[in-house]
């Protein structure tokens, strides 16, 4: 659950972190109910464990919280609290610079939305003085916008345009605002490696999900140096995009191959019904979409081995020799 999670963190965290996250953007849908987080920074996996994502906390149904600028453990669960509690973004902002867990609030940033009693969304952000510089926010009716350690004010400027001039979905609006600042050096200790962070995420809740279990989350915590994690990232979502579309119109079993046993435990043969045709490449993916594997086949069935996928169940999408492709869901066991 997401509190022990913080108290364990708590006690394995003890002081503040230097190293974390320094763009990013909470945001709510007051028309879906959804709330969104999605963030980028100079930091990966080697640092802090998953990253940037550290910072990101969302509540199902209530609102996301961002906690950044030397990252603490305590502050962060007591902005949760806050938030559960009933109190504004801006009250809860009131609250965590009058009571900083070292009496530092002058170093943090923080940004917070959620929904009032009535449904309608709000968004407040802070940043503190020290800071380091380029360092601000943004905020809107139903964002905020935060960053610190910046190559310039163009970076947030750039998040909020591509969130407020695209269209779609939520999801689709944070990851074009991190498109925004996918620029050499956006958090300015990766200019030397010309991207524009190390690693970086995007979380998305229903009002019906759980903290632990949201319906898309998708985290990349480090890439190989010189690799764009917004691209790696934007390749994740991309495929998380389509393995949502694919089964909405997919069953468990498509008509026109087969896939046996289903469930599987080890292996899982696929086999085309119709002889006159050939698979010419399958795939299979995560429940979030992503690439667990990718085959270039010529052949009328294929074979493959899962067990090293621990997953409920899995995706098959197989590509036919006359060009169309559809999907599967394999139960795993």
């Amino acid at each position: 659950m997401k509190h022990s999670a913080l108290y364990f963190l708590l006690l394995i965290l003890p002081y503040s972190l230097a190293a974390q996250d320094t763009f990013s953007i909470v945001a709510v849908d007051a028309l879906t109910g959804e709330v969104g987080s999605a963030g980028a920074s100079c930091i990966d996996q080697t640092a802090i464990a998953g990253g940037a994502r550290i910072i990101s906390d969302v509540i199902p149904g209530r609102g996301a919280i961002h906690t950044q600028s030397y990252w603490h453990a305590t502050n962060q669960q007591n902005a949760h609290n806050r938030m559960l509690e009933g109190l504004s973004p801006q009250q809860i902002i009131d609250w965590l610079v009058a009571n900083d867990v070292q009496n530092q609030a002058a170093k943090r940033q923080y940004g917070i939305v959620d929904f009032d009693a009535d449904g309608s969304p709000r968004a407040a952000s802070f940043t503190g003085e020290q800071c380091m510089n380029w360092k601000g926010h943004r905020v809107g009716k139903n964002y905020a916008i935060q960053g610190n350690i910046l190559l310039n004010q163009g970076i947030v400027d750039s998040i909020e345009a591509r969130f407020l001039h695209t269209g779609g979905s939520l999801a689709d609006k944070l990851m074009a605002a991190l498109q925004g600042a996918k620029v050499p050096g956006a958090d300015s200790r990766c200019l030397n490696q010309g991207v524009s962070s190390l690693s970086a995420f995007i979380r998305m809740a229903k009002a019906t999900n759980s903290p632990d279990s949201l319906y898309l989350d998708l985290n990349v915590p480090q890439v190989p140096y010189g690799t764009e994690p917004i691209d790696s990232l934007q390749s994740l979502y991309d495929n998380w995009k389509a393995i949502v579309a694919l089964n909405e119109n997919s069953s468990n079993q498509p008509a026109t191959w087969k896939m046996f046993p289903n469930p599987a435990q080890r292996e899982v043969n696929v086999e085309l019904i119709d002889n006159n045709l050939k698979i010419s490449q399958i795939a299979v993916f995560s429940p979030k979409g992503e690439t667990l594997l990718r085959l270039a086949v010529h052949d009328q069935s294929i074979r493959l081995n899962l067990s090293a996928f621990a997953l409920p169940y899995c995706y098959i999408v197989v590509m036919t020799s006359d060009g169309k492709q559809s999907a599967g869901k394999l139960l795993l066991r």
